[in-house]
């Protein structure tokens, strides 16, 4: 599942994914809509951006984990702040990316997650 408020990045994580030979089954634009989807899709993955509207992406994953504890949430951020990067590992994200991202590092996490929390 991707949530990202820009149709754009949601385009091309689409793509990657797709490369990655996976397949995303749920998008969302929001916050809100992303804890609507999870709950409607079950996931394997969610790439969650950080800054969306309705509802930030931390407070989004802290929701999913209380839904899901075990689940598996890479997020995205601009921000290389150390302590927002923490706070989210520490809140049960399995990885972060940082934007502006590569393929290969995008494919990297994903495959990372997939492949240790099997």
């Amino acid at each position: 599942m991707i949530a990202d408020d820009s149709d754009a990045i949601r385009m091309v994580l689409r793509d990657i994914i797709a490369i990655g030979k996976h397949e995303c089954i749920a998008e969302a634009a929001n916050g809100l809509e992303a804890l609507e989807q999870f709950k409607k899709s079950d996931p394997d993955l969610v790439l969650l951006d950080m800054a969306m509207p309705k509802k930030d992406g931390l407070a989004v994953l802290k929701e999913i984990i209380t839904i899901r504890p075990k689940a598996k949430v890479i997020m995205i951020t601009a921000s290389d702040d150390q302590g927002v990067i923490r706070e989210c590992i520490t809140e049960g994200a399995a990885a972060y990316i940082l934007k502006p991202f590569n393929f290969e590092d995008v494919l990297g996490k994903i495959m990372q997650v997939l492949q240790f929390n099997s």
